[in-house]
């Protein structure tokens, strides 16, 4: 005879458990129960039957899997969080009796708990953790840029500003940003960390206020893993560049507003030549040995092993690398060209695009975004400064003559110059912010002129990429630069234009055949050309509808034998891309106008 099966204790009622019946078992609060969740990554589940789960209730509930709840009872933090509600009952009681030895005593224990080892669960290698890094940065820098309040401390806004430092400094020093994007909610930045892609948005500097509608501790639970993940992260980072982490602090410039400038990155060799202790003289064996002896000493051990590995990798090298030999063939006389080999490749120049503005040197005026264009000119290569009141750490002012390119933000106005100033205008090119990030995404230098001050900016695409078959403002003319015609043609473009038309002329509408008719000889067409394109686009016209009418049957056979699910999920995608269709010819259709528009000015 089989098991008997009781109702309530098998199935779906034994695999889910309510969000209340949790609580209970964990002997926790529910806020406490919403940190843990947060930080194990325990998340509600949806069963297949609610009321199964719910064994027989029908009334709405959140459900988790008893497994996860079980996997939450043996979890330290929770341990700690119980310490701590004791702790609060006893600083209280100590508080109101005025016991206050004993309250500092409990203060100076307090139970602190510590998110290492759920760090190390959640991200068993550290690709992982790289990996999952993108919401990290964004939390981070988001807090970084909010003002300190009762329910933000201070030191929590300063932390967030140290690991957003942290961090660009390492890309700075790695060359590993991509791309760029300037938004409307702040600048989408990519990056390459370990051969995974990491992408990251920074908010623009502006005031920023926190809703009130907004559940902030829900987003300090968050930001609590986070901040450790990124300590991790961070440190993997710098030391395997050899670069000391935390990099030291300049305070005096920090406070001067020098922002990532305030931070110098040292090397791990300058630490440990720092940390030697000095050793006092002992006697061994009736021998007076010093500190300088002993030094001397784990030098030469140190020398002698470093010859040994490099001799041993020199003989390893020389063994693997090989040169191809070309060899004539007997039915091709010619000489084959040479094969490149691995000694060649890694002689090879490295790609430009990390070093795109090596060469220049950039003056930032006092409208535009420092942190930005500091971080952005930085990363590949460049040399940038900006006035005094952007802040202190300027490694130039703004009239020293290595300066190539002023990035400016403020419309062009005629102002009276000197003529060290006019001498000085004439050998810098003045840009918008623009041509930067433009730069950047399009890998190589673009020609100033479309971007200089005071002219109107050609569109900022997002580099990220768009689903096929988008509109794309820079197709046809670039620069409103157009292709020459004849004069001919350009006496007579609207009547071209109308000619186009003749696609969906057919011999039974004679009105518009007459008129199609009319302008091809205003054009300057003979009638046999004419008569041959019309012929041309009416069995084009034939030919096509019968085309979509089999076309039209398939599809309707194909969505018969679909499930309802499918056929939902298929009509949703026709939608969307009916939907994105309708908004590309809309602008392609308000485009020609405006180029039409143009034309008609440009001939007034």
């Amino acid at each position: 005879m089989g098991r008997l099966r009781q109702k309530g204790k098998a199935g779906a009622a034994k695999a889910y458990v309510t969000r209340t019946a949790a609580i209970k078992k964990l002997q926790c609060s529910l806020a406490d129960f919403r940190r843990l969740c947060i930080l194990k990554g325990i998340f509600p589940r949806e069963p297949r039957s609610r009321k199964r789960a719910n064994k027989g209730s029908s009334a709405p509930t959140s459900f988790y899997y008893a497994k996860d709840i079980a996997y939450l009872a043996h979890e330290p933090v929770l341990k700690k969080l119980r310490e701590h509600k004791t702790f609060a009952k006893k600083i209280s009681r100590a508080l109101g009796r005025g016991e206050w030895s004993s309250a500092k005593s409990l203060e100076d224990n307090k139970p602190v708990y510590r998110l290492d080892h759920i760090i190390k669960e959640r991200y068993p290698t550290f690709i992982d953790a790289v990996r999952d890094i993108d919401d990290a940065l964004c939390m981070v820098f988001l807090f970084a840029s909010l003002p300190s309040n009762s329910r933000l401390p201070t030191e929590l806004v300063e932390n967030c500003s140290r690991l957003a430092a942290e961090w660009q400094l390492y890309v700075m020093h790695s060359h590993s940003l991509r791309k760029i994007f300037l938004s409307i909610k702040g600048v989408y930045y990519q990056a390459e960390i370990m051969d995974q892609t990491v992408t990251w948005l920074v908010p623009y500097q502006f005031t920023q206020n926190i809703p009130a509608d907004v559940d902030v501790r829900v987003m300090l639970t968050f930001l609590e893993l986070y901040q450790t993940l990124l300590g991790f992260v961070l440190f993997k980072l710098y030391t395997d560049v050899g670069l000391i982490y935390p990099p030291p602090l300049d305070v005096n410039k920090y406070e001067g507003g020098a922002g990532v400038g305030a931070f110098t990155l040292k090397n791990l060799s300058h630490q440990a030549s720092i940390s030697i202790p000095k050793l006092k003289v002992v006697e061994v064996d009736g021998r007076k040995i010093t500190g300088k002896d002993v030094r001397q000493m784990i030098k030469s051990i140190g020398t002698t092993a470093a010859d040994v590995d490099m001799d041993s990798a020199i003989e390893n090298t020389i063994e693997v690398d090989e040169e191809f030999e070309a060899h004539v063939s007997t039915s091709n006389p010619e000489p084959s060209p040479s094969l490149p080999t691995l000694k060649a490749l890694s002689i090879l120049p490295q790609s430009l695009s990390t070093a795109l503005f090596a060469s220049y040197t950039f003056f930032l005026s006092r409208e535009t975004s420092r942190p930005i264009f500091e971080f952005i000119v930085r990363c590949f290569g460049g040399r940038i400064g900006w006035p005094a009141s952007s802040g202190t750490g300027s490694p130039f002012d703004e009239s020293d003559d290595s300066i190539t390119h002023v990035i400016i933000d403020r419309p062009l106005v005629e102002r009276n110059e000197n003529a060290e100033e006019k001498e000085r205008r004439s050998r810098r090119k003045y840009v918008q912010p623009q041509w930067v990030v433009d730069c950047i995404n399009a890998g190589k230098i673009l020609f100033e002129e479309l971007y200089t001050q005071g002219k109107t900016l050609p569109p900022h695409l997002s580099p990220f990429g768009e689903y096929e078959g988008a509109y794309d403002p820079t197709a046809g003319p670039v620069g409103g630069q157009e292709s020459l015609h004849s004069s001919e043609s350009d006496s007579s473009d609207d009547e071209v234009e109308n000619i186009s038309t003749e696609e969906t002329i057919t011999v039974d509408d004679p009105t518009a055949l007459r008129a199609a008719e009319l302008a091809a000889e205003v054009a300057g067409m003979d009638y046999g050309t004419f008569e041959k394109r019309v012929e041309k686009s009416n069995k084009r016209t034939s030919k096509g509808a019968n085309g979509d009418d089999i076309e039209e049957a398939e599809k309707d056979m194909n969505k018969m034998m679909m499930s309802n699910k499918q056929r939902k999920l298929y009509e949703k995608m026709k939608f969307s891309q009916k939907k994105r269709d309708t908004e590309r010819v809309t602008l392609e259709t308000r485009k020609k106008d405006i180029q039409k528009q143009k034309k008609r000015e440009s001939r007034s």
